[in-house]
């Protein structure tokens, strides 16, 4: 079992999205300073100690899910965007099982239909 961030909401989080994405082709890793689960190797979402959660969505999603509440343009680092498709979701938009399998239903919708990486 991979070894989870502190914080209650944090570790609660995880069970939550363990349960909710079930299956032989996801797996956790540590990345970001938070725990990362990958689906078909591929980041779908990682939570972070204080109960956030960075989403990859897809760019053209982008904008939209921006507007939802509690969210922002994720950052590596103060002022370093991710870019277009990577959002923080605020840890108190989390609460009920519906907004979370909603960030989840984004970002395992994107993982479908991208196009794989070039080998």
């Amino acid at each position: 079992m991979t070894p989870v961030p502190a914080g209650e909401q944090a570790r609660e989080l995880i069970d939550r999205i363990r349960a909710s994405l079930p299956g032989e082709r996801v797996r956790e890793v540590r990345m970001f300073g938070a725990i990362a689960f990958m689906v078909d190797d591929a980041l779908a979402v990682a939570v972070h100690k204080d109960g956030g959660l960075l989403v990859r969505v897809d760019p053209a999603e982008d904008a939209r899910l921006l507007g939802s509440p509690d969210t922002s343009r994720a950052e590596m680092g103060p002022g370093r965007s991710m870019g277009a498709g990577w959002i923080r979701v605020e840890a108190r938009a989390l609460g009920t099982d519906a907004a979370l399998a909603g960030w989840l239903e984004a970002a395992t919708r994107y993982l479908a239909h991208r196009k794989p990486a070039p080998s």
